[in-house]
């Protein structure tokens, strides 16, 4: 996986998530806000979600050598590309965070160089790029 960039974790623009919550459950933060606890409903469900990670941490470790992921932030760039291609080589990506395809990668040179693609968190992909690595992405 030399040909990859690692970016540091905090690289990236967070992903957005939709919950929904029970008017209680929303209570009880909004109290828990109100009484200075968290800065904000935000605060609270992003301070819930890093505890249970935590909590679950040697579980996703364990998967994650298990099915040999790489965890991290990933930038696939158009040289890296290239560069498995030249080899006469497949890149077969396993990530789990976020990978990140760049934006000058045509379709043509995307499967080429990618035998497969499976991300549990986040691809950035142009929408052709995407669309050409359809059957590719698991």
């Amino acid at each position: 996986m030399q040909n990859i960039t690692r970016l540091p974790e905090r690289q990236a623009e967070p992903e957005k998530i939709t919950i929904n919550l029970g008017h209680v459950d929303l209570g009880r933060i909004d109290l828990l806000v109100r009484e200075g606890f968290y800065a904000n409903r935000t605060d609270f469900i992003r301070t819930a979600i890093r505890n249970q990670l935590t909590s679950e941490g040697s579980s996703v470790a364990q998967s994650i050598d298990r099915y040999e992921l790489q965890l991290g932030l990933f930038d696939i760039t158009r040289a890296d590309l290239e560069a498995v291609t030249a080899a006469g080589e497949k890149l077969h990506l396993k990530v789990v965070g976020l990978a990140r395809i760049a934006a000058d990668v045509t379709p043509e040179l995307a499967v080429a160089a990618i035998g497969s693609l499976n991300v549990l968190g986040s691809l950035q992909a142009s929408k052709a790029v995407k669309a050409a690595l359809q059957d590719r992405i698991t």
